[in-house]
């Protein structure tokens, strides 16, 4: 076939009177339809490996009895049935609401205060952004140990700080109420910058023109907070409170290393349960079938999340 040079194509060979262009090879060899897929592949790799296969190994354990990490036997739903019946996972079920519950509702209370502190742009303001996230950048597990050596009945800073003005140290680990309480300013301390950070991103993402609306009519802030600034903010406020919760409903290296769930149950969360469960007793099933569950919950809660997300305001 041959091959002619026409004027306007800069050179290009044409064939038939038609430039050939990349693009023209790349659809006419059908690449373009595929090479989405090629691009998705490795994350779709990395789904399937991460999350789909863990969830159908589980499910599959979670229907046997095992002794020694051997499979004897399929029990079909009986660990199941027996978690419904257990007085130590209904506890724990209702430690880690309580947790949750106590922990978000105070991060998201401070971190929205917070946040409307801070929402102006100004140089100081940006420095005290930056110092507020800090928190939320350390690892959890040294977290857990610095607030260890805090919370500590002998030597730690509260107990030097008691004996500095003549009190008697406080024992916060020793006792269930201390404990527990303990284990949620820990968590509050952590993860109040998060929600900061999601709400901070919220208010500056509002319309200016009913704020501007309302300053004219002489609305007080309080009342502009309440019609303007929560309205325009519940979406976000959904958002980060969903978020937040899948993340306290499975808390474990901070409980792990400051409590190890006790003393006695009292910090003991679903996933200190179920680990004991797992590595101590060696009930393989039982413990899977129990984190199933919760993994259900999270999977079901990551989509409401998604869900709202994607929604758009109206």
């Amino acid at each position: 076939m041959a091959t002619a040079m026409t004027p306007g194509t800069a050179g290009a060979p044409v064939v038939s009177g038609v430039p050939r262009t990349p693009g023209r090879t790349l659809r006419g060899s059908g690449l373009d339809r595929v090479l989405p897929y090629l691009m998705l592949a490795p994350t779709l790799f990395l789904v399937l490996g991460v999350i789909v296969y863990p969830l159908i190994d589980g499910l599959r354990s979670s229907t046997g009895f095992y002794r020694f990490g051997r499979e004897i036997r399929s029990v079909g739903l009986d660990n199941y049935r027996t978690a419904f019946g257990d007085p130590a996972f209904l506890d724990a079920l209702f430690t880690t609401a309580r947790f949750m519950l106590l922990a978000v509702t105070i991060e998201t209370v401070l971190g929205l205060g917070l946040a409307l502190l801070v929402a102006r742009e100004r140089r100081l303001i940006r420095r005290i952004r930056a110092t507020l996230i800090l928190p939320m950048i350390v690892t959890p597990v040294v977290v857990g140990i610095v607030f260890r050596l805090i919370y500590a009945s002998d030597v730690g800073l509260l107990a030097s700080l008691a004996h500095a003005i003549g009190l008697d140290p406080p024992q916060i680990l020793s006792n269930g109420t201390g404990a527990f309480l303990g284990l949620v300013f820990l968590d509050i301390w952590e993860w109040t910058p998060l929600l900061f950070l999601i709400l901070l991103a919220g208010i500056q993402s509002m319309p200016v023109e009913p704020f501007e609306a309302a300053r004219v009519d002489g609305a007080s802030g309080w009342r502009t907070f309440v019609d303007h600034t929560l309205p325009l903010l519940r979406p976000t406020i959904l958002v980060a409170v969903t978020l937040r919760s899948i993340d306290a409903l499975t808390t474990f290296d901070q409980v792990y290393v400051l409590t190890r769930g006790g003393p006695g149950t009292s910090t003991q969360l679903i996933s200190i349960y179920g680990y004991q469960t797992f590595f101590q007793f060696q009930q393989v099933g039982y413990a899977a079938a129990m984190l199933f569950m919760v993994a259900l919950v999270v999977l079901v809660a990551a989509g409401f999340a998604v869900g709202l997300m994607r929604r758009r305001p109206t």
